[in-house]
C-alpha cells in the first residue's frame, strides 16, 4: 500500500497490532491505525484473523487466572512453568 500523509504502512500496521486490540494506543494513533484499516483490505482481513485466532485461543486454553486441571501431570506444570520464567528473562530456549 502506498504512504499516504498520516497512513501507517503494513508493517506498522502489524507492529501496533497488540496495543490496538488491548485498547493501548493513545488517540492519534489510534486514529491512524483505523485509518488503515479502513484503506487496506489485507489488513483488514489480517485484523479479522487475529481477533477470531484469540479467541479461539482463548476458549481452548481459559483464562489465565483458571486453576490447572488437577490430572495434569506436574512434570508438564513444572516445563510449562521453566518455559515462561525463560521467556521472561529473556533467556535463550
Amino acid at each position: 500500500m502506498s504512504k499516504l500523509p498520516m497512513m501507517l504502512t503494513c508493517g506498522e500496521f502489524e507492529a501496533f497490532l497488540f496495543d490496538y486490540v488491548e485498547d493501548r494506543l493513545s488517540g492519534y494513533a489510534r486514529f491512524k491505525f483505523e485509518f488503515h484499516i479502513k484503506a487496506c483490505r489485507d489488513c483488514r482481513d489480517y485484523l479479522a484473523a487475529y481477533k477470531k485466532t484469540m479467541a479461539l485461543g482463548g476458549q481452548v486454553l481459559g483464562a489465565p487466572a483458571d486453576p490447572v486441571p488437577a490430572d495434569l501431570p506436574d512434570e508438564l506444570v513444572a516445563a510449562i512453568l521453566a518455559a515462561r520464567d525463560n521467556d521472561a528473562d529473556g533467556a535463550p530456549e
